[in-house]
């Protein structure tokens, strides 16, 4: 599948990823208000980390191989020292990853990436919804029956600080999408 997705990924509209389920192709490309989000928060948080670690966006993606897992977060909070292999990037090296809920497939943000991000080790998972101004971190991956989850939930509402890993940025001020009709 890997192979697959690298061969049209240039090619096709949208976002390709690799979860347990299989592939998911979101069509839409990310809005001005998406963009904007993830401009702020990747802004936010360099203020407040320090200058070795980074809030990065784009590629490469996130892949665990033996999982069959390939994700590509907005945000994927990483040491620089970190982003220097070849390839994609090892999810255990990532401090945190960072979503904004796509309007167009929200339960991956919600659903599926709750499931893989903490089954391919990735500590710290954060969600910034738009259309509600609400989100909620992650953290704590501990085994169950049905494979790794995290837990522990700390939901917040726009407007409020919010801790991403080890650093507090404030939410106030973030776009949110205009009610549905």
């Amino acid at each position: 599948m890997r192979n697959l997705l690298q061969s049209v990924d240039d090619t096709l509209p949208g976002k390709f990823e690799i979860t347990v389920e299989g592939i998911v192709h979101d069509l839409l490309s990310p809005n001005g208000r998406h963009e904007l989000t993830v401009a702020r928060l990747r802004k936010r948080l360099e203020k407040v980390m320090p200058e070795e670690i980074v809030a990065h966006t784009g590629r490469p993606d996130v892949e665990m191989e033996p999982e069959g897992i390939m994700r590509r977060p907005d945000i994927m909070v990483i040491a620089m020292a970190d982003m220097e292999a070849q390839g994609a990037f090892d999810p255990r090296d990532l401090i945190a990853a960072i979503e904004v809920v796509s309007r167009s497939n929200p339960d991956n943000d919600w659903v599926g990436k709750v499931r893989d991000y903490a089954l391919i080790g990735i500590p710290v998972y954060a969600i910034f919804d738009p259309r509600t101004g609400t989100g909620a971190v992650l953290g704590d991956i501990h085994a169950t029956p049905e494979g790794p989850r995290y837990a522990t939930r700390t939901d917040f509402v726009y407007g409020e600080d919010v801790t991403v890993a080890e650093w507090t940025i404030p939410t106030e001020g973030l776009p949110r999408h205009p009610a549905e009709k």
